[in-house]
């Protein structure tokens, strides 16, 4: 029996004189998510009365109505909100457990690693070859998503540990530790002058779509209309085509260093635009880090770490051994 805050898993979770299953627990911590009970059942592939009889029973078994509808929305109990909390992360403790000993029976450890797009394209390929090049019995499994998923993956327990501009609304129970300074700049494949950036086709890679990181506040301080925006599949991509003078790409300034050098690529002039950010990795609390997780933090600082991440465009993570399982994320 695996006791934790007083209730054992056994099937499901007994304590206090209730009984609450995993199932029960999916479909309210999906309710929760989505809020409502038709959507719910859609993403679990049930139907509504299955989602509402799974409530019933936990409102049942624990003695909270755990939350009411209003017009606004769904309005939580505190012992709902304490449930809300604790289902994310038993499911997701269980889904880890299921995956850690399916990977120690094949003698492997499994690191789930969250990134932004601009990361996982430039810096993850350096970063991620070194890092599993020191440990052979390693596999990467990496989600590319948003920085404002990060602190829902992480208390989930869905990834151990997210890496890319730090969200600005995170929870306490979210840690991050800065480790590299990076800039964004505008480019271009012929002269363009500032009056006429506002005419201009921006051609952008996925960073562009979110609200989060620099290549967002680029798009509103220069004003960009959506009109205006050309969104590629990936970064290298859209300057591709800036390459061929079919518009300006917004850039990682140390990935494209090449280009300028050569003349395949002329820096825009932006007066009065700061492109530098920062990226960070996020994770809960010490004692909840998985240790390869902690010991990918503790890498990522490293000299020979940050020549890797800088080094720009790296081998692509599919060719990586032992093998980068990669999920976009939208």
């Amino acid at each position: 029996m695996i006791s934790c805050s007083g209730l054992g898993v056994v099937g499901g979770l007994r304590g206090y004189g209730a009984f609450v299953t995993p199932t029960q627990l999916r479909a309210f911590s999906a309710v929760v998510r989505l809020g409502s009970v038709k959507d719910a059942a859609a993403e679990l592939s049930v139907t509504e009365a299955a989602v509402s009889l799974h409530i019933g029973s936990l409102r049942k078994e624990l003695g909270d109505p755990l939350f009411t509808r209003t017009s606004s929305g769904l309005a939580f109990t505190p012992g709902g909100l304490r449930l809300a909390r604790r289902s994310l992360e038993l499911l997701g403790l269980q889904d880890r457990t299921l995956r850690e000993v399916s990977q120690a029976g094949q003698g492997r450890r499994l690191l789930r690693l969250a990134a932004s797009s601009l990361f996982s394209e430039y810096a993850a390929p350096g970063l991620i070859e070194l890092f599993t090049s020191r440990a052979k019995d390693l596999d990467v499994e990496m989600v590319v998503c948003h920085t404002h998923q990060f602190r829902s993956l992480l208390e989930s327990r869905a990834v151990d540990v997210a890496i890319g501009p730090p969200a600005p609304a995170q929870s306490e129970l979210v840690v991050h530790e800065p480790f590299l300074q990076y800039e964004v700049i505008p480019v271009a494949g012929a002269p363009v002058g500032a009056g006429e950036l506002a005419g201009c086709t921006w051609l952008l890679g996925p960073a562009a779509v979110g609200d989060d990181g620099v290549v967002p506040r680029a798009l509103r301080h220069f004003a960009v209309p959506e009109g205006s925006q050309r969104i590629f599949q990936s970064s290298a991509a859209a300057l591709d085509e800036a390459k061929r003078g079919n518009g300006i790409a917004l850039a990682l300034a140390f990935a494209v260093r090449s280009d300028l050098t050569s003349g395949a690529l002329i820096a825009v002039a932006a007066p009065g635009f700061d492109g530098t950010g920062r990226w960070a990795a996020s994770t809960l609390p010490e004692n909840h880090v998985p240790p390869a997780a902690a010991e990918l933090i503790r890498f990522v600082r490293t000299p020979r770490a940050m020549t890797a991440m800088l080094r720009g465009a790296g081998a692509p993570v599919g060719h990586f051994r032992p093998s980068v399982h990669i999920t976009l994320w939208s």
